[in-house]
């Protein structure tokens, strides 16, 4: 397969290469044959986004591809225990020793600071790489979870934004968002717009969410804050806090303030095109002020302008973007922002020059110009050149952010006792007696920071005992529900 898709790029590429990519003498292409083994998700898709770019130019480099593919095909082991991924994959690593890995964001950390991978600096000053056009902090955020060392560079990263409908902000005479706002300026806003009208037709100040459930928005805004429910590495429930406090009690307020439109709103059946399907989302309709949405929404937007362009005032024509709300304690940080496909070089590599060729290539705007044209991009370019638009929008206010970060380490909490994933369960039981009144939020908070407690000082269950745990709590929940309906409960 590797050489198919080579000689692919020579058919289908080269013309474009040729065309735009000038080396201007800055890379001397070696005629003396060289190998390099990539660890990556699979072989076709890395050629496609990287290999073929880069064999056509550096035809001597060979580049085979070690797929981590199997290490995910199996949820239990041999013996049918569950699977270690992270040791999976190191195994896979320490067996097949490749000279490049492609890593995300958490394992990158850990390695690096593990002393897996070769410092890149000094290729950087060697080969007088330009880190000048990068997206800001990204080169810092790298060396910081690097322990003070550039192990590795992402090819892309990938945010979400908040958009906004200037013409309905026009039309109630209502100040257009700015970036940094935090959760509570956000809804301040919102509820600015008005809420009569028929939930069909009326105009709504933010789209959040999509049940609508106290417990999802509740976590969606604690999640931006940085809070976490617990600290899986001390085993100490962390929910009962200030921060939760506030992140429950604005969710609260922001529901009752019937100013949020939420995805289940729009449960109707649908069996009309994708033009339809595009209409269906109320910022595009012009019903929703505000929404958080990625780049990708861009493009829809795009596409229902121009099947709808006939239609006056039918998509929203006049919009911007402004940075996700933040955290006034990490009020240049976001959780929704994150750095993707992160390349380094092992440790244990055999050809660490040619590796930091192909590094230095695929993170230079050579390299993000020529993919620029291209239609299968990871993400954003790191390079800010090309994360533009022509009709001015605040293009910045994706990569204004750097990423957060995790506010749980998922290894850790894959050391908790398996019926702690219950947790969320009892979160939206405890949640949704505050919305309905029942309860306050002192009351649920301390509520879950017992109940919590007690599943951390239990023994981890057997998939049997959980499973029996899990029917008989599912049961216990549809009698609540009869009893409140006023139905008959059947006993069996």
């Amino acid at each position: 397969m590797k050489n198919w898709f080579k000689k692919a790029a020579s058919v289908v590429l080269v013309t474009t290469i040729l065309a735009g990519c000038s080396l201007g003498g800055k890379e001397e292409i070696s005629n003396t044959p060289q190998a390099l083994k990539v660890m990556y998700y699979d072989e076709g898709s890395f050629f496609q986004e990287y290999g073929m770019l880069f064999s056509t130019l550096y035809p001597n480099i060979d580049i085979s591809v070690v797929s981590t593919q199997s290490i995910y095909r199996n949820n239990t082991g041999e013996n049918g225990e569950e699977v270690d991924y992270e040791k999976a994959k190191q195994d896979l690593i320490d067996k097949e020793k490749p000279d490049i890995v492609m890593i995300e964001m958490n394992e990158y950390e850990k390695m690096a600071q593990e002393g897996k991978f070769i410092d890149l600096e000094s290729y950087i000053a060697k080969d007088k790489f330009d880190t000048a056009g990068l997206v800001p902090g990204m080169v810092d955020y790298m060396k910081q979870l690097g322990g003070g060392q550039l192990y590795g560079l992402p090819s892309g990263f990938n945010s979400q934004v908040l958009f906004y409908n200037k013409t309905l902000f026009d039309k109630f005479n209502i100040p257009y968002p700015t970036d940094s706002m935090t959760w509570s300026e956000v809804i301040q806003l919102a509820r600015q717009f008005p809420t009569d009208g028929t939930k069909e037709d009326r105009i709504y100040g933010l789209k959040a969410g999509y049940s609508g459930s106290l417990s999802e928005l509740a976590q969606m805004m604690a999640n931006s804050e940085g809070l976490s429910y617990v600290n899986p590495a001390t085993k100490t429930m962390t929910i009962n806090s200030a921060g939760w406090k506030n992140a429950v009690q604005t969710a609260y307020d922001a529901i009752k303030s019937e100013t949020l439109y939420f995805d289940e709103q729009n449960n109707m059946g649908w069996s009309g095109d994708y033009n339809d399907y595009l209409l269906r989302n109320p910022f595009t309709s012009n019903r929703v002020a505000m929404t958080i949405d990625g780049s990708y929404y861009i493009r829809q937007m795009k596409e229902a302008a121009e099947y709808y362009s006939k239609e006056e005032g039918k998509i929203v024509k006049d919009w911007d973007i402004v940075t996700i709300p933040v955290s006034p304690q990490m009020p240049d940080q976001s959780t929704s922002t994150g750095y993707n496909n992160i390349f380094a070089i092992t440790k244990e590599s055999t050809n660490a020059d040619a590796a930091w060729k192909f590094i230095a290539y695929i993170s230079s705007e050579e390299h993000a110009r020529v993919k620029s044209k291209l239609t299968y991009n990871n993400g954003f370019s790191i390079h800010t050149k090309y994360i533009k638009d022509e009709e001015g929008h605040n293009y910045e206010a994706f990569y204004k952010l750097k990423p957060a970060k995790p506010t749980i380490d998922y290894n850790e909490m894959n050391k908790l006792p398996k019926q702690f994933g219950m947790m969320y369960s009892y979160m939206e039981e405890e949640f949704k007696a505050v919305q309905d009144g029942n309860k306050s939020v002192e009351e649920a908070l301390a509520a879950l920071h017992t109940k919590g407690e007690e599943l951390l000082a239990q023994e981890s269950m057997t998939d049997e005992e959980l499973n029996k745990l899990w029917e008989e709590r599912n049961a216990d929940q549809v009698k609540q529900m009869q009893e409140a309906a006023g139905e008959t409960v059947i006993v069996e």
